[in-house]
């Protein structure tokens, strides 16, 4: 049983998606990841794969909803396995219409489930991946508690990636660049401005309106910046003047604001 806020009955973090959930749209893409990853990447170098992200929680759009996958392979990823990753995505994107855009991460098991990674990447796999193929490595991970330390392991790095969209504002030359960046940090900004707050809210949520909901009972002065980070990381604008709100004030107070509360993450290798 999951509460309205995120946790099982025993105060837990409760796994959000499910292939049950997934829009009856998205079920041949579906179907067609799972077969197409088996081919490409077969048993010797896969481990499990996942789906992450709307598809799973059974709130994509079609024609708007992107498809998010993970893939967890036995070693750590190679340039070949990343290719074949690049070709899974273009074919996928580009013979279903229903999604806008694919996307797949790659990680060796062992990286998934290192002590460094138990509160970031284990977490991220046991409590947003939806098991799609092999052994779920849920099982061989802890549970886990909207606590301090999940706050700072998952998003306690906001200040490394300010310079670097700064960098891509100065070097978007189109509209299609700015929108990217504004979608992607507009995502970042809301999870971090949820973790920030996740702790003493109590619960977990995926939703981009609810997390900056949660965030305004805590920082009501920050509220509407955060609202807008939501707006814009649904709805993504090329507008110069909205990505400065976001990147060069909301971001460093809350970088700031952050490691205030719970720290820094630790650095990775």
């Amino acid at each position: 049983m999951t509460t309205t806020q995120g946790l099982d009955r025993d105060g837990c973090i409760a796994r959000e998606g499910s292939l049950d959930r997934v829009p009856p749209a998205f079920a041949p893409v579906v179907t067609a990841a799972r077969e197409r990853i088996a081919a490409a990447f077969g048993p010797d170098r896969l481990h499990s794969a996942y789906l992450y992200g709307s598809v799973p929680r059974g709130t994509a759009t079609p024609g708007v909803s992107d498809l998010d996958l993970l893939l967890a392979l036995h070693h750590e990823p190679t340039p070949a396995d990343r290719a074949a990753a690049d070709a899974l995505e273009a074919a996928l994107d580009a013979e279903f219409a229903q999604v806008d855009g694919v996307g797949v991460l790659l990680f060796g098991t062992g990286t998934l489930l290192s002590e460094l990674e138990r509160h970031d990447l284990g977490w991220f796999v046991a409590c947003l991946c939806t098991p799609l193929l092999g052994e779920d490595l849920a099982a061989r991970l802890p549970r886990y508690r909207p606590t301090s330390l999940l706050a700072r392991e998952t998003n306690g790095d906001l200040a490394l990636a300010l310079p670097r969209w700064r960098e891509r504002a100065a070097a978007a030359g189109t509209d299609v660049e700015l929108r990217a960046l504004v979608r992607a940090a507009s995502r970042r900004l809301v999870r971090t401005g949820f973790t920030l707050v996740m702790p003493r809210w109590g619960g977990w949520t995926s939703d981009l309106a609810a997390s900056a909901e949660a965030f305004a009972g805590y920082y009501p002065q920050r509220a509407d910046q955060l609202r807008l980070a939501a707006g814009t990381a649904r709805t993504p604008t090329a507008d110069r003047a909205t990505l400065a709100v976001l990147v060069d004030d909301l971001g460093p107070w809350l970088a700031a604001e952050y490691a205030a509360v719970h720290g820094v993450k630790a650095p990775r290798p």
